[in-house]
């Protein structure tokens, strides 16, 4: 007498900083996985039945070049067995989370595992930004010394407003306070909790940081209210000088009025990790020496990415053995309301 078949699991991408955490799965669950093709034969394959009976899918953010995002297009193609989608990222703007819900599927991502790794980034891209860094750096590898570098500007006392205090605004604003920064943010709602607000900074509303911030750092997820959020309304209400610090989504900036923005000097300097149409970067961005760039790398550490990895592990075995997800989405916990 046989028992009962297990589960399936559709790894979507490599797992590998996690590889014995991801093979001891199969101890209680099926796993396959999809390391090449394009969202033309996945949506063939969807359709043709190749992955009936799926419970769960493990995906990376770079399996997007596999599958494109998961879209109503791709997501009404999904068999009817899938309950879960284990995201590895933060950010999920990959995954249409609602048309998930929608459908009862399940997703979660890794927000607490980034947190650290990315607020980290940002503080070297503020404080880089702050120097005009990119300017002398180069020089010095071009044989030219300092070169054309002008003096930049110290973080103490300035007013340094947060846009976003989730788990890794709250983890850039305690780093950026041990350089004297007065802080400031603003959210959808006051954050309540203090271990969400360690420097106990000031909750504003977004006109009036976009108006009253030395520096502005962008921690937002990316979603419909987001997208564009700073444009060239936004970049007229700033102080002159500012400087933008993002670590976030690319398209929550109007990369072009942000470029216009540095050509007239309405802003001092910008780091940015993200951009617009990764990988395709503005030209005016490039040749603009006001500019750190770095190129979506926030969480591009051996242990961050070990993190992660074990996160979207322990998410899939929760649902294979509780029926539910550690770390839902905001959208999925909705719907199960």
């Amino acid at each position: 007498m046989t028992g009962s078949p297990k589960p399936i699991v559709l790894l979507l991408g490599e797992v590998l900083h996690a590889t014995k955490e991801w093979d001891e799965l199969a101890g209680i669950a099926e796993l396959r996985q999809l390391n090449h093709g394009n969202r033309k034969q996945f949506l063939k394959n969807c359709h043709s039945g190749v992955y009936r009976g799926l419970l769960a899918i493990s995906r990376t953010y770079d399996s997007v070049e596999l599958t494109g995002r998961f879209d109503q297009e791709l997501i009404d193609l999904l068999p009817q067995t899938l309950k879960f989608i284990s995201h590895n990222g933060a950010g999920y703007d990959q995954i249409d989370a609602e048309a998930c819900a929608n459908r009862g599927i399940s997703v979660s991502n890794t927000p607490s595992a980034a947190d650290a790794s990315t607020a980290n980034t940002a503080i070297y891209l503020l404080l880089g930004a702050l120097r005009r860094a990119h300017v002398p750096a180069t020089a010095l590898r071009e044989g030219r010394w300092r070169g054309s570098m002008g003096l930049g500007h110290d973080p103490d006392g300035k007013t340094l407003g947060i846009l976003g205090m989730g788990g890794i605004g709250s983890a850039f604003a305690l780093r950026a306070a041990t350089f004297g920064f007065d802080i400031q943010y603003h959210n959808r709602n006051p954050v309540v909790h203090l271990s969400s607000n360690p420097t106990k900074a000031r909750y504003v509303s977004f006109e009036e940081l976009l108006r009253t911030s030395d520096v502005i750092s962008i921690h937002l997820p990316l979603n419909d209210a987001t997208r564009g959020l700073i444009g060239r309304k936004e970049f007229r209400k700033m102080k002159d000088g500012v400087v933008i610090v993002n670590t976030a989504r690319g398209k929550i900036i109007d990369e072009e009025a942000l470029v216009e923005a540095l050509e007239r000097d309405k802003l001092f300097a910008a780091g940015l990790d993200v951009f617009e149409k990764e990988p395709e970067i503005h030209p005016g961005l490039i040749k603009s020496d006001k500019v750190v760039l770095m190129p979506h790398v926030g969480t591009s550490t051996v242990e961050t990415q070990r993190k992660m990895e074990l996160l979207v592990i322990d998410n899939v075995r929760n649902a294979l053995q509780r029926g539910s997800l550690l770390t839902p989405v905001v959208e999925s916990r909705k719907s199960r309301m």
